[in-house]
């Protein structure tokens, strides 16, 4: 689900502007050294990631700064480049900015990315975007640049480094139960343009071969869809009850009713039900990236 703007009511008020941590130096620095240290091995980015098993998309967002490093990739690293304990040397830095850094998402969405980071079990059911626990750097920026009223530039990349920022969780260890049962209309719609929509499907396809997570496309040609009252997730925070969060048209809400968070996940199941098997869903998104 994206960050939108949060509205109440009819009146929409300009968003506030957004928190800035002391992190995004330090990760430009430890990311140029990687760079440096790549180029120097004479691997292009989709080689270094293949190498370590992490996407090439990744690794251009680390490089620029853009996502903070996770211990075991800087001890990977710095082991397969030959640096000396260069990038090692980095983890406690980047861990004290990591601690120190303030939550750079809108006020009201807070809450449930503070619950989303602590998660053990993730699950999306999207009909509108890829859920942007999943999006691409690129896909990522479509979908706030193209939002109306428009967003400022600088607020533009602070959300993009915000949305890029939560998806550490699916490399971290251990890392939460993901599932995402996306329609096929999100696959097909081309944000951004064709480049733009065969890097978000080869970056879910990348994801779909992660052991904690799992992709399932719902195929046009469902007759019976579980849920045509549009998407939603739900979030097992760690050693709390399980909430639901909705979304739209910059309203959003957290669902922590006992009968209502039942009808979701019951509803949940039917689509997961309907929807293709893992298998079958990345053979169609495959199908996808061959297409003209």
């Amino acid at each position: 689900m994206a960050e939108g703007t949060h509205q109440k009511g009819a009146e929409r008020r300009p968003d506030p502007p957004e928190d800035v941590d002391g992190s995004a130096d330090l990760n430009r620095a430890v990311g140029k050294q990687l760079k440096l240290l790549r180029e120097r091995a004479g691997w292009t980015q989709k080689e270094l990631g293949d190498r370590l098993g992490y996407s090439e998309d990744l690794i251009s967002s680390l490089e620029r700064g853009r996502r903070t490093p996770q211990p075991e990739l800087l001890d990977a690293a710095d082991d397969l480049l030959g640096a000396g304990g260069l990038l090692k040397a980095t983890k406690d830095d980047v861990a004290r900015a990591k601690a120190r850094a303030r939550v750079r998402h809108p006020a009201w969405f807070r809450d449930y990315a503070r619950l989303e980071a602590e998660a053990v079990e993730v699950n999306f059911y999207s009909t509108l975007t890829v859920p942007g626990l999943l999006q691409t750097e690129e896909y990522a920026r479509l979908t706030f640049t193209v939002r109306q009223p428009l967003l400022a530039e600088d607020v533009i990349e602070q959300r993009v480094g915000a949305r890029l920022a939560r998806q550490e969780i699916l490399t971290r260890w251990p890392s939460p139960i993901v599932t995402a049962v996306i329609d096929e209309s999100v696959l097909r719609r081309q944000i951004g343009g064709r480049s733009v929509q065969q890097g978000q499907l080869k970056h879910l396809l990348h994801l779909g071969r992660l052991r904690s997570t799992t992709i399932q496309v719902l195929p046009l040609d469902c007759e019976e869809n579980a849920s045509i009252d549009g998407p939603f997730i739900l979030l097992t925070p760690k050693a709390k009850q399980q909430v639901a969060y909705v979304e739209v048209q910059g309203v959003s809400r957290l669902i922590t009713d006992v009968e209502d968070l039942r009808m979701l996940a019951a509803r949940y199941g039917s689509i997961r039900g309907q929807a293709l098997n893992p298998r079958e869903s990345s053979t169609l998104i495959e199908k996808m990236l061959g297409e003209a």
